[in-house]
Parts: structure tokens; sequence; C-alpha cells
């Protein structure tokens, strides 16, 4: 039995995760969840998994979570030193995070300081501080092992390999919604054109950065600390099928693909699941429902996003902290209708140019550049 905890649990991934949870009974035992504002989907949650731990984060919501868990043993908290505690639970062995945004970054922190094997789901944590959460992975002798599908997939083609064999990666991208399209019909998409996904059902935020491809390139900086790799060893290539999760290239020229449908919970079970595979009832592939694969070269011309993560990960120190923050402000922006899709990468660009370089940032400097950087975003988005 292995226990965990889940922080994000109400959002796309969270859910799917109580899914794997629920089909494996024997497997895992849920210790403690988190949500930020949802309070009726986690009381839900609560009541059916019984953890020992929920935490709101938005505080207002604290007492509709307590009164209604008051005739179980769950113990309520709010805020965000509770997340914290959440994630560095004793009895813990694994920690999902699945929080979305820079907010993940200080629960992560404390399960690593804890000792608490990490299943990520939280891109954004690597893309802020990557080089302060490697390291103290290493140093508390803690695994991370990545819940994106993509990364997944390059994680399990590196079972059994040396880091030093890997010459290179290729991230597939499905394209998102507007694959092919110009600059001149992206001027004009609609918060919902954009929030319809082809392939994966995901939150908001992650749709919307997946159709201006800025999932993509935050995907390339995380996986640069992952793997431990240079801007020069990570190419993103699309592949509408979205059934080539990753391929991983060899100093020999072979190549390894991880293959399968494209579903959130075969990452997520093989995250719960390390280092063994245990059977699912799952959808199998099936090679004939899928008679062509197809490859295309990113459009990092049209879809500025994807060039400015590169930019960003060759910049390195608090950069790509920097397009992380502005980025969640103008998705924000976007979904409440006051930026176009064009101009989300506008301000993003602007936030580079204008927020102080750190080359060597700690964690309070990555803390103040998000700060600073979504001040001057939100500025930005509300001329």
């Amino acid at each position: 039995m292995k226990n965990i905890s889940i922080l994000g649990s109400t959002g796309s991934v969270g859910t799917q995760a109580l899914a794997v949870v629920q089909a494996n009974p024997g497997l895992y035992k849920v210790l403690a969840l988190t949500a930020q504002s949802n309070a009726s989907l986690l009381i839900s949650q609560a009541l059916a998994f019984e953890p020992v731990l929920v935490v709101i984060g938005d505080e207002s919501q604290y007492l509709v979570v307590k009164s209604a868990l008051a005739g179980t043993s769950v113990r309520v908290l709010a805020g965000e030193e509770a997340l914290c505690e959440a994630a560095a639970l004793t009895e813990v062995d694994l920690v999902l995070t699945a929080i979305v945004g820079s907010a993940g970054l200080r629960p992560t922190i404390a399960a690593i300081e804890a000792g608490k094997d990490i299943a990520l789901a939280n891109k954004e944590t690597l893309v802020v501080a990557g080089d302060l959460i490697t390291s103290l992975a290493k140093k508390h002798g803690v695994n991370i092992i990545p819940v994106d599908s993509e990364h997944s997939a390059i994680f399990q083609c590196l079972v059994g390999e040396g880091n030093e064999a890997l010459e290179k990666i290729y991230l597939t991208a499905s394209g998102g919604p507007f694959r092919g399209k110009d600059r001149e019909f992206l001027a004009n998409v609609t918060k919902a054109q954009a929030l319809k996904h082809p392939n994966w059902v995901m939150g908001a935020k992650i749709t919307i950065d997946s159709a201006s491809l800025m999932n993509k390139g935050l995907e390339v900086i995380e996986a640069k600390w992952l793997f431990d790799l240079d801007a020069d060893q990570i190419d993103v290539i699309v592949h509408p099928q979205s059934v080539i999760h990753s391929i991983a290239q060899f100093k020999d020229g072979s190549m390894k693909a991880q293959m399968g449908v494209p579903d959130m919970k075969l990452p997520i079970h093989y995250a719960f699941a390390y280092p063994q595979r245990i059977s699912t009832d799952f959808k199998r592939f099936n090679f004939l429902e899928y008679p062509e694969l197809t490859f295309y070269p990113a459009d990092n011309k049209t879809f500025r996003n994807l060039d400015l993560a590169y930019t960003a990960l060759r910049k390195g120190g608090n950069m790509p902290c920097i397009i992380n923050a502005a980025n969640e402000v103008v998705v924000n922006a976007f979904l409440q209708d006051k930026i176009g899709f064009l101009e989300m990468s506008e301000v993003i660009e602007n936030c580079m140019e204008e927020i102080g370089f750190i080359e060597e940032p700690g964690l309070n400097n990555y803390l103040e550049t998000d700060y600073h950087t979504r001040i001057f975003a939100n500025q930005l988005v509300t001329k």
C-alpha cells in the first residue's frame, strides 16, 4: 500500500488521479487532498476517500469545508502553510503535485525537504526554480517522477539507459486547435475556440497554453531540469494524433518512443506504481485505428510563445520565472476577454525586457520576481 497526498485534487489531473486510486483500492491510499477554491468537489472527494487531512487554499471557504466534514475524522485546514503541511505528512510515501501554476512551488519544496518522492504534474515548479528543485531533490534523495505525458514518455524511454547515452529528445505536440493557422486568423480567435483541444481533456489554463504553444515551451524548460539537457538537445515536433508521446534519441543513432492512447491516467498510474508496471483495464492502442502517424515542424514564428520559452531557457537565471508569471497573468486575462490571443505573447515579451534579470537567483529572488512580474503584467493587460 502506497500512501499518497494529492495537491490539486479537484483539477483535471487530480480527479483522474483519484480515478486511478479508486481502480486500485489495494495499492494506494489517499492521506491528503487539497484544492484552491472548489469546496463542493473537495468535500465530495473527502467523503469518498476519507483522507487524514483536507486543505482548502481559499481561506474564505474554510468554514464551508469544515462544517461539511464535521461528522468525519478528516482534519480540515486552510491556506498556503496548510498546503505545505499536506505535502509533508509523515506517513505519506508519494506527493502528486497537480496544483496549477507557480503556487505549486512552496508545497513541492516542503515535500522534498520532508523526503517525499514527487509525482510532478506541476511543470511550473521546475520552470520557475528548476535549479533549486533539482538540487534539493538530490540533497534529500528524492525521486521526481514526471506526470506530464511527454516527460513521462522520456522518463520511460530512459529506464535501463544511462543519461550519458542520451543525445537529444523530441517532445511531441498535438499542435492544438489552431495547427496550421496564420497570425491573421489567430488575431481574432475566441476563448471558446481556444478551449477546444482536439485530443486531450485538460483544465482551462493548460488548454489555452496548448493552443498558444506556451505549454510546449514550458515543457522544454522542464525537460532541461528533469533530464539535465541543454536547449539544443530538446526539439519540438508537431504530431497531431498524440499517439507518440515523446522520443529519446541516443548517441548511437537509435531512438525510443513511448506510445499509447492520449489518456492522462496512463502517466499518472505509471508515476504512482513506479518502479513497477501494474495491470490496468485502460483502453489499448490499436494501430489499425491510426493508419497514419504524421509529424510536422513546430511553427514558432506564428506561435511566438515557444520561441520566447527557448529564449528564456538559454538566458537562464530568473528569466523562465518571468515568462511563467507573465503567462499566468495573460492567460487569465484572455479567459476574461481582456486581451486577444496574440497579445499574450506581446505582454510576455515586454515583461522579459523590463523585469530585472538575476543570473543566480535564490528562493526569495524567485518569489520577488514572480510578484513584480505579475504586477507589471497586470498593468499591461489593463491599459
